[in-house]
């Protein structure tokens, strides 16, 4: 149904290269009842789980691709793997020319890792404090730092809240802050993991308008997994589509809806005075 791409990873224009990668996990199984605890103890039960199996693609520089799945495909292994927080269980991942297994530190100045259900942010202090704290740890560069300080503070709308707690922010307000955070080193390459999840509709926009405008006036390669496909098509140009640990797709979006035989699209614009009486609208014709 889907069709695979084997790709060659020794692109010197290439972001990130995968070849032939497999993780797996040991899970201890655990049984509580009274025979299964006095098992546990004498012979405890051991289950491997390959979260990825034999996963390759490359990303070109100034990529903007999706990395979609189902919840456990493997999406988020896979970004732990790029960013070096885990080791592949064995094939080859080479992240901007470096190896996350060896170069971890020299990679880490040149990326950037946002995971939606995760913060940076010093949860007890105003955001300009984790910003600072980011500078002096990163040795970021003065003049540097006052440069992408002051464009991410105009193009997220962060003036109003440097001075606010992390705590006492909402979650969309939270989101711009940590994607803040994240560019103040200039990373050339970027990884979002959910980077819209639990945003309402407002807050999505302004977020990937943010991250499109990142990609396309300075270049910056980016991956961003999501279950809204509609978010992903919006973002980025490419999409790769992984099912089971094993990618499954590698295409642009019109190939997917061809692969899977949705050729129909139905776009529907009423002049309405309200949402509420859009919909109104909508209902009535519908009904005619």
């Amino acid at each position: 149904m889907f069709k695979r791409v084997q790709t060659d990873i020794y692109r010197t224009d290439s972001a990130v290269s995968i070849s032939g990668v497999t993780k797996t996990f040991a899970q201890w199984q655990r049984d509580n009842t009274g025979k299964g605890v006095v098992r546990n103890l004498i012979k405890p039960e051991k289950k491997v789980i390959k979260a990825l199996d034999d996963v390759s693609f490359e990303i070109k520089r100034g990529e903007f691709v999706a990395y979609a799945g189902p919840n456990g495909a493997g999406k988020s292994t896979t970004m732990k793997l790029l960013s070096g927080m885990l080791l592949p269980t064995s094939g080859d991942i080479y992240v901007l020319s470096m190896s996350p297994q060896k170069q971890r530190r020299a990679i880490m100045r040149h990326l950037g890792v946002l995971f939606g259900n995760r913060t940076e942010l010093w949860w007890d202090h105003p955001v300009i404090q984790s910003f600072e704290w980011k500078k002096v740890v990163w040795d970021i560069p003065e003049e540097l730092y006052k440069k992408n300080l002051a464009m991410v503070t105009d193009l997220l709308d962060l003036g109003g809240l440097l001075k606010t707690f992390a705590r006492e922010m909402s979650l969309g307000q939270r989101m711009r802050a940590d994607l803040a955070m994240l560019l103040l080193h200039s990373p050339k390459l970027i990884l979002l993991d959910e980077p819209t999840l639990g945003l309402d509709v407002v807050a999505k926009r302004q977020m990937i308008g943010f991250l499109k405008q990142l990609n396309e006036q300075d270049g910056t390669t980016i991956v961003v997994t999501s279950h809204d496909m509609d978010d992903l098509e919006e973002m980025a140009q490419r999409i790769l589509l992984i099912s089971n640990g094993r990618i499954a797709f590698d295409g642009d979006f019109e190939a997917l809806r061809q692969e899977l035989g949705c050729t129909k699209q139905m776009v529907y614009a009423y002049a309405a005075n309200s949402l509420e009486e859009g919909l109104a609208n909508l209902f009535t014709k519908w009904r005619d």
